[in-house]
């Protein structure tokens, strides 16, 4: 392993450490810390199979154990919750979200399946009025809310990302299937056995380790327009992500808030760095620690394929989702056809390609303008992890 010089002086020092052959994906990684607009603070880690083979950061106070929010990434280990969960049968994706939890049937919401759910076909993207911060922090809270919500479009017939939702919709079906909820089972059945750095519900004696993650800070012309053209308070936009509560919900703000990392919920509550992250994909597509994959090669190819062509009534974007996962080959060419993962805000990105054994994790401190989920360098850094681990497997 290469290991690179540690001074606290320079902010801009990238630290840590690449295997051989994987120099290129260093380069890349110093070249975007010397770059970035803003000041620097993230982390780049990746695994092939079970191997550690990037582990590097930059940036103030910057660790390579620090925590941080990772927002929607959280998404991606409670929708592995529910792969393995439908793997082991205890879930039926044909099945009714109403013959799970009756509730839900209100509004004309009785016929949507469990398949449909995880595709971001329900509608229910958010309630009237908006949720408050400490609604938004516990699953159940917004489960019961959404319950007795009218769709904001009709069930399955179309789809749109339930930003702060998914979470507590899926969650309340395993709940009722298993008695369990989704931050319990990924602590006995993931987090724990593997020691990962990746927590849906932080234990206050990890606090500490946390970095806040700062505000987003684009260039002043942009920050201008962006408080000229805020999103209309009754589009898909505003209600998905909450901005129609009086006060509307801030992403740094509902990260950096102790109740809500301390409930972890599942749509954009978890903590954890970018070797955790890593590790986490890592084991779900193959043997770790003497442990087999998470999720079986079949499990993978029916999560992974996209469920959602045309466009997302949300964020306008196309083609964007598998089953929960958001569907990496599509936005990342250079990934085989089952890569899967999920992004987050702030810019951070996650995902396992069985293709090539990688898994990838990437976090930031500071959020990356335009303000979508997984930063742009993220084509670059990961672009060049998957050609070393492919060189290297000639």
């Amino acid at each position: 392993m290469q290991q690179q010089t540690q001074t606290a002086a320079d902010d801009r020092q990238v630290h840590g450490h690449v295997a051989d052959g994987f120099e290129e994906v260093r380069t890349e990684f110093e070249a975007f810390v010397a770059a970035e607009y803003n000041e620097p603070g993230s982390q780049l880690a990746a695994y092939v199979g079970d191997r550690l083979v990037v582990d590097l950061w930059a940036g103030e106070g910057m660790r390579g154990d620090s925590l941080h929010p990772v927002f929607s990434i959280t998404k991606g280990a409670a929708f592995t919750v529910v792969a393995m969960l439908v793997q082991d049968g205890v879930l039926d994706l044909n099945r009714t979200v109403a013959s799970y939890w009756p509730e839900f049937a209100a509004e004309g919401k009785g016929e949507l399946t469990v398949r449909e759910l995880l595709a971001h076909r329900s509608g229910v993207i958010g309630v009237d009025g908006g949720f408050s911060t400490d609604e938004l922090a516990d699953d159940r809270i917004v489960a019961a809310r959404l319950a007795g919500q009218k769709p904001f479009w009709e069930p399955g017939k179309g789809y749109g990302y339930h930003a702060y939702v998914i979470g507590g919709l899926t969650g309340e079906v395993v709940r009722r299937a298993t008695g369990q909820s989704v931050q319990e089972i990924w602590e006995e059945r993931v987090r724990a056995p593997y020691g990962l750095d990746f927590y849906i519900g932080l234990p206050e004696d990890q606090e500490a380790r946390v970095q806040d993650v700062r505000p987003m800070a684009p260039p002043p012309e942009v920050a201008a327009q962006l408080a000229a053209n805020p999103p209309a308070r009754d589009s898909h936009l505003a209600v998905a992500f909450n901005l129609h509560a009086t006060p509307p919900t801030d992403l740094a703000t509902f990260a950096n808030t102790r109740s809500v990392r301390a409930l972890g919920p599942t749509s954009a509550g978890g903590v954890g760095n970018a070797r955790g992250l890593a590790r986490f994909y890592a084991a779900a597509i193959g043997d770790v620690d003497g442990r087999a994959a998470l999720l079986r090669p079949e499990t993978i190819a029916e999560f992974s394929r996209l469920r959602t062509p045309g466009t997302d009534l949300v964020t306008g974007e196309e083609d964007h989702f598998g089953l929960g996962f958001e569907t990496s080959h599509l936005r990342y060419p250079f990934l085989g056809g089952t890569a899967f993962g999920h992004s987050g805000a702030a810019g951070s990105q996650a995902f396992a390609d069985p293709a090539s054994g990688v898994a990838y994790g990437y976090t930031r401190r500071r959020f990356h303008f335009p303000p979508s989920g997984g930063a742009p360098e993220n084509d670059q850094l990961a672009a060049a992890v998957v050609r070393a681990a492919k060189r290297l497997g000639k």
